[in-house]
């Protein structure tokens, strides 16, 4: 017996007249990803192609998110072409950037009101970054930036390159910033002898060091609120 097509489904079952009739939040995961990528392939329909992507990633859409397009190719799914990567790339990325807004506050007072932007930005990263946030006298951002990408282990940042960045965003302070893919938050030996070289060399431009955040889809680890920055 032939399937039927999504088409031929009944409407309040088909994804994109369910969302009209029901709102997004009543639809499945592979659901919602069908509306993204629209259609399947020979033999497979979307939805079909859809469980078989999210299978690939044990139903966990951070470590979805954490694919770039050549990452979903990779995955050599029938149907899933460059295009339909792209889009749910793109998708997936306005996800991430809409956490970033709805945790973020524009002015730092403590490390809390900057945490829960800096994971949204950077734990869902396989491997290591390191970044800079560049703020003005009142405390209110001017500039996240990333200044080095590594390996699953680690990441170099050069001092230079950092306070280059609060050079030219004109900056009176900064907060550092880097991902443990691994999931601890514990800072290494080499993290901590980076932190105060960074505040050594910010000194002596009269740019202060406010944090070093690192983040992990385990929470944070604050350099300020531990004392670490003495």
């Amino acid at each position: 017996m032939a399937k039927l097509k999504i088409k031929d489904w009944a409407p309040a079952e088909q994804p994109r007249q369910k969302l009209l009739l029901k709102g997004a939040e009543a639809l499945t995961d592979t659901e919602l990803l069908a509306i993204l990528i629209n259609n399947g392939a020979p033999g497979k329909n979307v939805m079909e192609l859809c469980r078989e992507l999210l299978s690939h990633v044990h139903h966990d859409l951070s470590l979805l998110a954490s694919l770039s397009v050549k990452d979903l190719q990779k995955l050599h799914i029938k149907g899933l072409g460059e295009a339909k990567a792209i889009a749910l790339a793109a998708a997936l990325e306005l996800g991430i950037r809409r956490n970033m807004a709805a945790s973020f506050r524009p002015r730092v007072k403590q490390s809390a009101d900057i945490a829960h932007y800096l994971r949204a930005r950077l734990e869902h990263r396989k491997k290591e970054a390191f970044a800079v946030v560049c703020l003005n006298n009142s405390n209110k951002i001017l500039r996240f930036e990333i200044v080095s990408e590594g390996g699953v282990t680690g990441t170099v940042a050069d001092p230079r390159v950092v306070l280059k960045k609060a050079l030219e965003y004109d900056a009176t302070s900064i907060i550092l910033c880097h991902n443990h893919p691994s999931g601890n938050l514990r800072p290494s030996t080499a993290d901590e002898m980076l932190t105060q070289k960074i505040k050594a060399a910010a000194a002596c431009l009269d740019i202060r060091l406010l944090d070093h955040i690192i983040v992990s889809n385990e929470g944070y680890f604050s350099f300020a609120d531990e004392g670490l920055l003495r």
